[in-house]
């Protein structure tokens, strides 16, 4: 089992290698996986805007693209070059809402290497999680 640090580190590791030409903010994402895998991702922009990927979706569908189910990530590390915590985006979240248990351990970092974990269920409360539609 990879420990908050370890989990942190990886994301670092990767964190050069987001394509971020227009906001010059990039993140990276590290996903632990139940079977003990790290799979990592990073923003890649594009000039459109809505074409822009996020880190941790990148990460969440490199992930299921390599045949990972719903329920199998363990935890998620997240890192920038904030001064704040660097929380994942509403879209993001709801991506992890899909794939993720509310339990799911999440670490916030910040570039001065301080470190919140929260859970997802923390970070979306009352998440959109099914539809509930009236059969008519």
């Amino acid at each position: 089992m990879t420990t908050a640090k370890e989990l942190i580190e990886l994301a670092k590791e990767v964190l050069d290698n987001a394509y971020c030409p227009y906001s010059q903010f990039p993140v990276s994402c590290a996903l632990e996986m139940t079977d003990g895998r790290v799979i990592r991702g990073v923003n890649v922009e594009n000039v459109s805007f809505g074409a822009t990927n996020c880190a941790e979706r990148s990460a969440i569908f490199t992930a299921i693209s390599q045949g990972y189910k719903k329920g199998n990530i363990r935890a998620i590390a997240i890192v920038g070059k904030t001064t704040n915590y660097l929380a994942p985006c509403q879209i993001c979240r709801q991506v992890m809402v899909e794939f993720c248990d509310p339990t799911t351990p999440i670490y916030l970092t910040k570039a001065d290497g301080e470190v919140l974990t929260t859970t997802l269920g923390e970070l979306s409360p009352m998440a959109f999680k099914e539809l509930d539609r009236i059969e008519e």
